[in-house]
């Protein structure tokens, strides 16, 4: 996951704090995306950006809950910050019941406000190394022959070869070669570790 440039991406409509906000982050190290409104990053957003975003609640136009909703719609996972004033915090509560990892309330000390950000950009790094092992996994499972992925299926649900020749009517024998194929395709040598790779991407595969 080192490879992939993490970018703080600061929403706000007020360009002073936008600016300081950017001047804070690139002090400490951080790459800095700055817009001066929630269209103007919906515009830009891809689901190939990394990092997370540091979101006014409050904007002219489309609000930082509004863009939340439609990130959400399109399944983002970028990390959410909210930056609230006093009379927002009940409105924060409720963007964090629709996934926003944290929020900070103004006036905010910098210290406070770097902290979330690192366990944000750390929230992210994991949820991506956890989209691409699924990935690797689903990739794996395509290469799989629709015999294989029958029998891996049985061994999933712990028939024994002997059963699973008896049911497909074919020769234990040959249930045992597709075994060491599904095994081999699937880069493991273990049936328990095969059980807990498929069913981290079943409702993947469900979806499908």
């Amino acid at each position: 996951m080192s490879d992939i440039q993490q970018t703080v991406y600061v929403v706000e409509d007020d360009e002073a704090v936008r600016d300081s906000l950017a001047l804070l982050l690139k002090s400490d190290g951080k790459a800095v995306a700055t817009y001066e409104s929630a269209s103007a990053f919906l515009a830009d957003y891809s689901e190939e950006m990394a990092g997370c975003i540091v979101l006014d609640i409050r904007m002219p136009g489309m609000d930082g809950m509004e863009l939340q909703k439609k990130l959400n719609e399109r399944h983002a996972i970028l990390p959410i910050i909210f930056v609230t004033g006093h009379g927002d915090v009940p409105m924060a509560v409720d963007a964090m019941k629709e996934g926003a990892v944290d929020f900070i309330q103004k006036p905010y000390r910098e210290e406070a406000l770097l902290e979330k950000i690192e366990a944000a950009l750390e929230q992210d790094r994991e949820q991506r190394k956890s989209l691409g092992e699924q990935q690797e996994i689903l990739r794996r499972i395509k290469t799989l022959t629709p015999r294989e992925s029958e029998i891996m299926e049985r061994m999933i649900a712990g028939q024994a070869n002997k059963v699973i020749a008896i049911e497909l009517e074919i020769s234990q024998r040959t249930v045992e070669i597709h075994r060491s194929r599904v095994m081999h395709k699937m880069g493991t040598h273990s049936l328990a570790h095969l059980v807990r790779m498929v069913l981290s991407v079943k409702d993947r595969i469900d979806a499908s």
